[in-house]
């Protein structure tokens, strides 16, 4: 098991920054280390591997458990990282606690009924569960049919919301079951009825179409699962199939949860002066760097409504009301105190993984975009501007990244 060591300093002058690490194609490719990723990590640590700054690692991975993958990356990167310091994709659902009571259907791979619970779910049920409970609705593979007499159903308590936390391993099976769960309002013994509608909730986590692992090209990821989902169910009923969230890069909800993370660190550091600037270093346009502008939008207008209503009101009150509105630019640190939000968040691009400047020329506009304008890759209920997938910096990899940042902050790596 490993700890966290954060250094007791204050930030060497008036500037204080958190960063943001996206790990596959920034960190990894597959189970392969970046070279550069080891040397970055050696100038963050002090002598005693203590961090200089806050850190989070924020992954759109979902299909482990968050201690699993800070001793993976500890492994990797020669530093000790704390899960703390870890965010999955499913992270933020630790938040949606009216969910938290209900029986839930997640689907995905590896441990997802111990990661359902570690997040507070209570009444979980798998869809390998779901498949024994009702032996005759996994059909494709003829060899998982019933081979003599049709098994009796087992019934389970009614489904009440479904969590999708990743890509699952077989896609038919959980198409199939899901849509089930969705067309017979959370009792698959009941008969389909498109007229049913809206559908119980669906959650779901991490919209990366694609993403990169020891290949030589991209990989589907969740996101093109989520485009089979939808397709079919629109297919079927004739409706949209409609999410109570989206969760993981790029939402806001994902940087907010992101950047609670690194004001805690912050603390933990003995900082007193607020997180200014965040740095988030990724590979993949349309997630990391999408999201990180979009979060960015986000400060500037919540610090822009806030001064606004200071103005008008020209009281105090002011401040609670601005907060009410999309949570705020301020935010309350661990004894209660109220600290005010980031005032940016800053995209780095590197070309070691989804985006890689042998496949794409950078354009010589800075007003143009890093990606195809006329392909958009963002999930279907994300609106594509594409000023947001312009990065504000782009560099080779993660220390070149990470040597940009210092140098903007006036910090010495060394």
């Amino acid at each position: 098991m490993f700890l966290l060591s954060l250094s007791l300093s204050s930030p060497q002058g008036p500037n204080s920054f958190g960063l943001l690490f996206d790990i596959d194609g920034v960190l990894v490719r597959g189970r392969t280390p970046i070279p550069a990723a080891k040397q970055c990590f050696r100038n963050l640590v002090d002598r005693n591997g203590k961090y200089k700054v806050p850190v989070v690692f924020v992954t759109n991975a979902g299909n482990c458990m968050r201690q699993a993958k800070a001793e993976h990356l500890s492994h990797l990167l020669d530093v000790e990282v704390s899960p703390d310091q870890v965010m999955l994709s499913h992270s933020p659902l630790r938040m949606f606690t009216q969910f938290h009571k209900m029986c839930v259907l997640v689907s995905g791979q590896g441990p997802v009924e111990e990661v359902a619970h570690n997040l507070g779910f209570q009444d979980v049920v798998t869809i390998d569960m779901l498949r024994e409970a009702y032996p005759v609705l996994d059909v494709v593979d003829h060899n998982r049919r019933p081979k003599d007499s049709i098994p009796p159903t087992k019934g389970l308590r009614p489904i009440e919301a479904v969590i999708l936390f990743g890509e699952p391993i077989r896609w038919e099976t959980n198409l199939q079951l899901i849509t089930d769960v969705l067309m017979t309002n959370g009792n698959p013994d009941n008969t389909w009825n498109a007229a049913r509608y809206p559908h119980i909730p669906v959650l779901a986590c991490n919209m990366d179409l694609l993403w990169m692992a020891e290949a030589r090209n991209p990989r589907f990821g969740h996101g093109m699962f989520l485009v089979c989902l939808e397709n079919l169910y629109k297919k079927v009923t004739g409706h949209e199939l409609r999410y109570e969230a989206l969760i993981g890069k790029p939402s806001v909800v994902t940087y907010n949860y992101a950047e609670l993370l690194v004001r805690q660190q912050a603390e933990s550091l003995g900082w007193t002066t607020p997180v200014k600037r965040l740095y988030a270093i990724g590979d993949n346009p349309m997630a990391d760097i999408y999201g990180a502008n979009f979060y960015n939008r986000y400060l500037h207008t919540s610090h822009s409504t806030k001064a606004q209503m200071q103005a008008k009101s020209g009281e105090r009150g002011a401040d609670s009301e601005a907060d009410a509105v999309d949570g705020g630019p301020s935010a309350t640190s661990a004894d209660g105190a109220e600290v005010a939000r980031p005032e940016s968040c800053r995209s780095i691009l590197v070309c070691t993984g989804v985006y890689s400047r042998d496949q794409e020329e950078l354009p010589s506009d800075p007003s143009q975009t890093v990606t195809e304008q006329r392909i958009f890759h963002g999930h279907r209920d994300f609106s594509f501007d594409p000023s947001l997938t312009q990065p504000s910096f782009v560099v080779q990899d993660v220390k070149e990244a990470v040597e940009l940042v210092f140098q903007e902050e006036g910090w010495p790596l060394d």
